[in-house]
């Protein structure tokens, strides 16, 4: 009998965020398919889980989807999780899980916390109507004209941004949609979880001194204002 395929969301920051389905189906499973083996044993340590891990990096994924189907085709239940959050979401798995679901394997989620949510649940903007981005280009046009394809909208607009492109994005931002409201969610759920809420350029003002920026990083941006 074929076995199946668990897609499995992880804390985003707080280990205690493990859902009881997720600590039980990783001890079900016969392998564990990991971004970073080194971050997802912290987890299987923390709740006393032995299971063999596997490396599936992004750029791994298409050498390794036929692999995967071979296991899951001769009886293994496999589940694949992601250093923080849901695989597949700017995580490894966007090309693995279609690929397997065409392949008529069954595919099960596990649900958990998704900074996406939690940031815009923390920004305070509107909820009922949002589109989430991912990463926005590293370069400055090609962002520029990301964001610009996007200011129309009246829905609330979603990003991951890196530390390092932080404060050249919040510049491109204030440029292209104006000094709407936005909100900075940095280390959600961690020890050092950062909520900056304002308008772009006073989030820009509040980070632009700063040397060094660190962590995970969600920007919310509220829509075109309704005329």
């Amino acid at each position: 009998m074929p076995g199946k395929f668990f897609v499995c969301a992880t804390p985003i920051g707080n280990l205690e965020d493990s859902s009881l389905r997720l600590i039980s189906t990783l001890k079900e499973v016969d392998l564990i398919l990991a971004e970073d083996t080194r971050r997802a044993g912290i987890l299987l340590k923390r709740f006393n889980i032995q299971k063999p891990l596997k490396c599936l990096e992004k750029y791994r994924e298409s050498s390794m989807k036929e692999w995967v189907l071979k296991e899951l085709e001769s009886g293994k239940n496999i589940a694949l999780v992601s250093d923080a959050g849901t695989p597949g979401i700017s995580d490894p798995g966007g090309e693995l899980i279609p690929f397997l679901i065409k392949e008529n394997v069954e595919v099960e989620f596990i649900p958990g916390p998704s900074s996406v949510i939690a940031a815009l649940i923390l920004s305070g903007l509107p909820t009922h109507s949002f589109l989430f981005h991912a990463f926005p280009p590293p370069k400055s046009s090609p962002r520029k004209r990301l964001f610009s394809s996007l200011s129309e909208l009246k829905t609330t607009l979603i990003f991951f941004e890196s530390p390092n492109r932080l404060k050249s994005s919040l510049k491109d931002m204030l440029e292209v949609f104006g000094d709407r409201q936005a909100a900075l969610c940095r280390e959600l759920t961690k020890v050092h979880q950062e909520i900056i809420r304002g308008s772009l350029s006073q989030i820009l003002s509040t980070v632009s001194p700063r040397e060094k920026i660190k962590g995970e990083i969600t920007i919310v941006v509220s829509g075109k204002a309704k005329s």
